[in-house]
């Protein structure tokens, strides 16, 4: 491998943190440009295109409609960041022309990241409730789940909250930093083209079971290692931010015990470690579009207050976006110094 083919694979971690702070800083501002909305709309164009006159299409030709989908979004996405990486790391020839380049590099890498908006989005849940205002509530988690929030109680309400901060930490922190950590930009791009896929397409409605079959699947292969890497720091962040060992303890009893339980075969993980480290039982019952929906319980309840667990919840997000981020930084470090 050329030294020019594996700098565009390699991301320094002076690159990363400043990423990660920038992600802090500023979210995903709408007026900003960001690949993950260009890769959302080429799923819509491109999926329009694929079943234009399917009329009663087959399940097998469905599914390879869908798979020829994840081909092309997947293969555009990898393409795309290849060159914009490579082109940005050749403009060498002045200053101004390399800090550019380098800034452009920061903010590009910061758009893999989603801490800041997870964050935001699960604290606009538990404010409102902290306020009495469970409406609200309901209608800011309503823009974070998929499930139906109308008759959800004020514990189901945050227990929905703290569902999707676990699920979500892995999705959009950890997994893209494992990515970058491990094969630069490109290949942290391609997993959120991945992820944007599956979250666009892979459900396992009438319209998309067969259709979306390709990109569940390849959601489920890409997040199958960060999910547990995910887990394992929920345990020692849960440990950190309640300062003692039986939070980790009960984190990694709870995930190795009821990790597996849920119908994905990552979602369950770090779902599981959280409900571990704070006490309380996640999962059960769920109503999507007016079905309900009946899913295994994860954890169990100690009577704890599940306000001040969603709050925890977010301590225990914001230290293991922070320890994922150190050692991704430390593995480049190293792998900088080889």
């Amino acid at each position: 491998m050329t030294d020019n083919v594996r700098s565009v694979f390699s991301l320094s971690p002076v690159i990363l943190v400043l990423a990660f702070l920038l992600d802090l800083a500023i979210g995903d501002p709408r007026w900003l440009p960001h690949p993950v909305r260009i890769i959302g709309r080429a799923i819509t164009r491109a999926e329009n295109l694929l079943r234009k006159r399917e009329g009663r299409s087959l399940g097998i030709r469905e599914r390879g409609k869908g798979i020829l989908l994840v081909i092309i979004i997947v293969g555009a996405a990898f393409c795309a960041a290849w060159f914009a990486v490579h082109f940005l790391l050749s403009m060498n020839t002045s200053w101004f022309l390399l800090l550019a380049s380098y800034l452009l590099l920061v903010y590009l890498t910061a758009t893999a990241i989603a801490a800041r908006e997870l964050i935001n989005s699960a604290s606009l849940v538990i404010e409102s409730v902290r306020d009495k205002d469970i409406g609200s509530a309901k209608k800011s988690l309503s823009m974070i789940v998929g499930r139906d929030t109308e008759n959800l109680s004020e514990k189901g309400t945050l227990r929905a909250a703290i569902e999707t901060l676990s699920e979500n930490l892995s999705d959009g922190v950890v997994a893209p930093i494992f990515y970058l950590a491990v094969g630069g930009l490109p290949l942290a791009l391609t997993y959120k083209a991945i992820n944007t896929l599956d979250s666009m397409v892979g459900y396992k409605t009438d319209k998309y079971k067969n259709f979306g079959w390709a990109a569940a699947r390849l959601d489920d292969i890409a997040n199958y290692i960060p999910a547990r890497i995910t887990g394992i720091l929920i345990a020692v962040s849960s440990g950190i931010a309640s300062r003692s060992l039986s939070a980790v303890h009960y984190s990694l009893k709870t995930m190795f015990r009821d990790g597996g339980k849920h119908t994905s075969p990552n979602a369950g993980i770090p779902e599981a470690a959280m409900a571990g480290a704070l006490g309380v039982r996640l999962g059960g019952p769920s109503t999507y579009g007016g079905i309900v929906v009946d899913k295994p319980y994860i954890g169990t309840d100690t009577a704890v207050d599940y306000l001040t667990a969603s709050e925890k919840t977010i301590t225990v997000v914001k230290i293991t976006s922070l320890l994922g981020t150190g050692i991704a930084a430390v593995v480049l470090y190293a792998r900088s110094l080889v």
